[in-house]
């Protein structure tokens, strides 16, 4: 995110009108039920997932990103404080959490025998973490020091907390089990961004981990390279980029997935390709597909001679063409690759994952999906339960949500100067910062420097937590 507690708050919100609220069609809702019918209470108190927001998104039509970051050249864009406008009405911290959209994938690699469906099960999984970003071009709220945030979904099998451990530099830690201790899902992630002029490229370090207990099995990887274009002037679209690799640290298996830029025309936008091999280095199947669309995987020696076919000109009739990836005639001609072909299927291959439908009218709310729009849904009763730095409680969010950017902005550059004053308190008093839920570490399985879950939240003693908001 841009938002800081170094920055001036400069820039305020014009006064905007937003448009009437949205009719959306209500889709079926993930319940919870006992063994008598009833529907039952989760532990965070919701009954039944909303689908749709209480407002729909504020036009940005009228705003200047290049206004903005034209008087911040050479500025660490981690100190630039943006427009509210350009927020979507989710924390970073919720952001994170929507990795767990696609929990069935884990829940496949956990039933699986085969080391391989196993693998091919985390592969998908890893690659639909990154899916619900397409078309995303809104940046979440930058978290404050100390924010955390939970999700209970006992329809779905897991629950999932995360802190906001460090500001400088921001870094997000989060932590997810299966209630049927069956896995477990944590790691720590810290972007850091990049302003080439016309684009922002961030950079998501951090190491993720997915534990399989009952296989006794650990993978670990790192998400691919997030790019913004069209940040000055344009359609903004977004692409991922860059190698992933996924590594089993019990067979020494390894999924390599190159994530490829878009190239000169576009014909490579959101292409995935990548294979999976054994710790001979031999190769046991070939993935391949889009991370806007699906996944397949197919035996590299049907691949290879599919290949061989496709550059001697006799490849398979292709798919009917997506519309999604179709560039309208009337878009400015450098607004996004022109892209004419889906995922060219080849035969024999096996579906690995397929991407969600998103919700009538997702465009109208901020392109959420279902797993997302319900993400920040607060109802009666919850405040008692949750911690009082949930991301539910921040006043900022709350109000964009409902649509009072004006009431937002203030709040947001308010809880901003209160972050600031707390912090040159502490350096007065020459007191540390302590993280609550998370404690610096090492990752068990890269050696490498990581944030471990400390345990205890879900008892509920948050007598000591911080007062942010």
């Amino acid at each position: 995110g841009f938002d800081s507690d170094n920055s001036s708050g400069d820039f305020s919100e014009a006064n905007n009108k937003g448009p009437e609220m949205l009719d959306l069609e209500p889709h079926q809702s993930n319940k919870t039920e006992k063994h008598n019918g009833e529907t039952e209470i989760q532990e965070n108190g919701i009954k039944r997932h909303r689908t749709s927001l209480p407002a729909p998104m504020f036009s940005r039509s009228d705003f200047s990103v290049w206004s903005i970051l034209k008087k911040c050249i050479g500025l660490e864009l981690s100190k630039i404080t943006m427009p509210i406008v350009f927020n979507e009405p989710l924390s970073f911290l919720q952001r994170i959490t929507e990795y767990m959209e696609h929990i069935y994938l884990i829940n496949k690699a956990c039933s699986h025998t085969d080391p391989l469906e196993r693998m091919q099960a985390v592969a998908a999984f890893a690659v639909s973490a990154v899916a619900s970003q397409w078309e995303r071009t809104g940046k979440p709220f930058n978290p404050l020091l100390g924010e955390t945030y939970e999700l209970t979904r006992e329809d779905l099998g897991f629950r999932f907390i995360s802190e906001q451990v460090s500001h400088h530099p921001p870094i997000s830690a989060f932590y997810s089990e299966g209630l049927n201790k069956d896995f477990i899902f944590h790691g720590s992630i810290y972007p850091k961004l990049k302003f080439w002029g016309k684009s922002i490229e961030a950079e998501p370090r951090g190491t993720i981990t997915l534990e399989l207990l009952k296989h006794n099995e650990a993978y670990t990887w790192t998400n691919p390279t997030c790019c913004v274009h069209n940040v000055i002037i344009g359609k903004l679209w977004l692409e991922q980029y860059g190698v992933v690799e996924i590594i089993n640290h019990s067979t020494g298996d390894k999924c390599v997935l190159n994530f490829k830029p878009c190239g000169l025309f576009g014909k490579e936008l959101h292409r995935v390709e990548g294979y999976i091999q054994d710790k001979h280095r031999k190769k046991l199947c070939v993935i391949y597909g889009k991370w806007t669309e699906c996944l397949w995987c197919t035996d590299p020696t049907t691949y290879e001679t599919y290949k061989k076919n496709e550059k001697r000109g006799s490849e398979p009739k292709k798919k009917s063409v997506s519309e999604e990836d179709i560039k309208s005639e009337n878009d400015e001609a450098d607004d996004m690759p022109e892209v004419q072909d889906t995922v060219q299927f080849i035969p024999g291959s096996k579906l690995l994952w397929r991407i969600n439908s998103r919700p009538p009218n997702s465009s109208q709310m901020y392109n959420f999906t279902s797993f997302a729009v319900s993400l920040n849904e607060l109802e009666k009763g919850m405040e008692a339960i949750l911690a009082p730095t949930d991301c539910r409680l921040r006043p900022d969010i709350r109000n964009m949500e409902n649509g009072n950017m004006d009431v937002a902005s203030r709040e947001k550059e308010r809880l901003e100067e209160k972050q600031r004053a707390a912090r040159k308190e502490r350096a007065k008093d020459e007191v540390e910062w302590h993280t609550r839920w998370f404690h610096q570490g090492t990752n068990p399985y890269t050696g490498t420097p990581d944030w471990l879950y400390s345990g205890g939240y879900f008892d509920r003693n948050f007598s000591d937590c911080p007062d942010i908001y």
